[in-house]
């Protein structure tokens, strides 16, 4: 006897769907073997059970698909999983943030003490802690950047006043301040041993609220460097703008104390989240005998590790691995590593102005040799800090919707030029360390008319600021470091071209009718300042007009002005007063009361705006 073909319904998932189909399909093919469906009975027991097993299951196997999607996940270590693959990086913490003003007296020098006895200039190291005496706002602050009190440009400037003056008048101490910005963070020391090397070998640090790792050295001393994934080989790495350094770059200009430079790693970890107090660190596949990164790549070694493929034309090639080999970076071995590791942030970390007020001692020294005693301690005791507005930032980490958004944002805004805007942040973006970079515009320009069949190029106009923040043209050394830098983010068919700015100096000078009543100096102050702060140079970018007729409308608004009668802006140039040496028909570049610029990129600058802008007042 033939078997019969059963008719099973695969569509259900719940309980009740579930127990009906079992009990049509009893009556359907043992219709003389049960027939008891009864609540009470023995055998809807059986019927019940294995619809309920039926519905666990469904409901198990739906929620282990919905939980591979990033829309649709809700637990929480499967989200960082989901993250990671985006791209993005979790967050269970986020440090506040905060301008803390420093403050130290030096003894005046100099026959009247004209000047300050920069000897007595301290210095405070990287990562200092600074912190509150108060109970309840006790949070620690660490202040990530050095503090040179002897330094002073225009992106790290040195405020001078004078402190205190003796009998005649003559300054006896003078007030140096200095800000910085300060994070909620506490670090942390830990250390894991290694014998024999590991493929991957990891190391698991659990602690609450981790930010990050700071750094890790070996026994050895060698430092490890941390990358976004560990077949990442080169980091950035500075340098000391000197002259041993770099002959071609250094004492040129103030604007890039600092040298960007590309640098292989062997030695190299990668990290990754994998709960609200877990931080897993990964190190790579090799070992220092084995690691194949400094081979330079030819037809001989290329594509040596393949074998999955006998043809090379249709391999696709990584530069970061062309041989292929499966080092990653070398796995530590016969070592210690001292790890230290930044913790802190929350909502508590948001604490308001004026608590920070104490800075670790052991972390202020003095840069000369040979002071005299008692007025290094006198410096030393008069270093005060405080915080004058309250932190921000500090909260909690991602939540559920937060690190779908963010994951999901992080796939468009990946570390690559692809727009013109693109250029220009990231131009903005590079460290001030490496150069004053103040003001960036960038246009494509075709080539083609000069060199035919040649593809498009990006030109990147630059200015820096001096150590006045005026306006001038980038040094060589600038422009080095953001070659460097923009050159691991371009996408490969960009050629760029890096030039400097035309910059156009000017003055301001206007005539205005004053209403009765008003003091003429007062309205007349009022009109400069409101100059002053419209053509402040942090106002203006390159290529920008001067709308004359906006200008009108401003010193018209000012109270006390009845009428403005007139507003001239004239061209001022010459290096011998302090000015560019380009000169601009204004005149010619204006129609319908509007300033427009050259056609190569350039921008207006008020130099001197205590002499060049000027006004009076004209009867009506």
């Amino acid at each position: 006897m033939s078997e019969i073909k059963r008719d099973i319904k695969y569509l259900n998932k719940d309980f009740d769907k579930n127990l009906q189909s079992i009990i049509n399909y009893s009556k359907t093919y043992f219709p003389k073997t049960y027939n008891d469906f009864s609540i009470s009975s023995p055998g809807r027991l059986f019927m019940e059970m294995a619809a309920y097993i039926g519905d666990v299951q469904s409901f198990y196997l739906d929620n282990q698909i919905q939980e591979t999607f990033l829309q649709f996940a809700r637990e929480t270590p499967n989200l960082y999983q989901l993250a990671y693959m985006f791209g993005y990086k979790p967050r269970v913490t986020y440090a506040s943030t905060v301008p803390v003003t420093i403050y130290q007296t030096v003894p005046a020098s100099g026959s009247s003490g004209e000047y300050p006895d920069y000897k007595y200039a301290v210095q405070i190291s990287p990562n200092s802690k600074i912190s509150s005496d108060n109970e309840k706002q006790n949070v620690n602050f660490l202040i990530g950047d050095n503090v040179d009190f002897s330094f002073s440009s225009s992106q790290d400037p040195t405020e001078i006043s004078v402190y205190s003056l003796t009998g005649g008048n003559i300054p006896d101490k003078y007030l140096l301040t200095k800000t910085r910005n300060a994070s909620s963070i506490d670090i942390t020391t830990t250390s894991f041993n290694f014998t024999n090397p590991v493929e991957f070998n990891t190391v698991e640090i659990e602690d609450e609220n981790i930010i990050g790792i700071l750094d890790i050295i070996d026994s050895d001393g060698n430092t490890w460097y941390e990358v976004d994934y560990l077949g990442q080989e080169s980091i950035y790495d500075s340098i000391s703008n000197t002259n041993e350094n770099d002959p071609n770059n250094s004492v040129e200009s103030n604007d890039a104390p600092y040298l960007l430079k590309l640098k292989k790693i062997q030695r190299r970890f990668a990290t990754r989240v994998i709960n609200e107090k877990l931080l897993q660190i990964q190190f790579g596949a090799g070992t220092t005998s084995s690691t194949t990164e400094e081979i330079i790549p030819n037809s001989n070694n290329v594509g040596l590790g393949l074998p999955f493929e006998i043809d090379k034309l249709t391999t696709a090639y990584s530069p970061t691995n062309f041989m292929f080999d499966n080092t990653y970076g070398i796995a530590p071995s016969n070592t210690t590593l001292t790890v230290r590791y930044m913790t802190g942030g929350g909502v508590n970390s948001n604490i308001i102005a004026k608590s920070l007020n104490q800075i670790a001692a052991e972390d202020i020294s003095f840069k000369s040799i040979n002071l005299n005693s008692v007025l290094a301690n006198s410096t030393i005791s008069s270093i005060e800090v405080t915080n004058l507005s309250s932190a921000t930032g500090g909260a909690d980490g991602d939540s559920v919707e937060e690190l779908r958004q963010n994951s999901i944002s992080n796939i468009s805004t990946q570390m690559r030029n692809v727009t013109l805007d693109d250029y220009i942040v990231r131009t903005l973006s590079l460290p001030s360390k490496f150069g004053t970079i103040a003001k960036v515009f960038i246009q494509p320009s075709n080539i083609q008319d000069l060199y035919p069949g040649e593809i498009s190029t990006l030109s990147l106009y630059l200015l820096s600021y001096d150590v006045n923040k005026n306006l001038q043209s980038p040094s060589d050394a600038l422009k080095s470091n953001l070659r460097t830098y923009l050159n691991q983010h371009k996408i490969l068919g960009d050629s760029l071209s890096i030039k400097n700015a035309f910059i156009v100096n000017i003055s301001v000078e206007f005539e205005i009718i004053v209403l009765p009543r008003f003091n003429n100096n007062d309205v007349i102050l009022k009109c400069i300042n409101s100059l002053k702060d419209y053509f402040n140079i942090d106002n203006q970018q390159i290529n920008s007009p001067i709308r004359v007729n906006e200008i009108y409308v401003m010193l018209d608004r000012i109270e006390g002005v009845q009428t403005v009668k007139n507003i001239k802006i004239e061209n001022k140039k010459g290096q011998v007063d302090g000015y560019s040496n380009y000169s601009y028909d204004l005149s010619a570049a204006t129609q319908n009361k509007v300033i427009y610029p050259s056609i190569d990129p350039m921008i207006f600058e008020v130099r001197f705006p205590e002499n060049d802008i000027k006004g009076r007042v004209v009867p009506l």
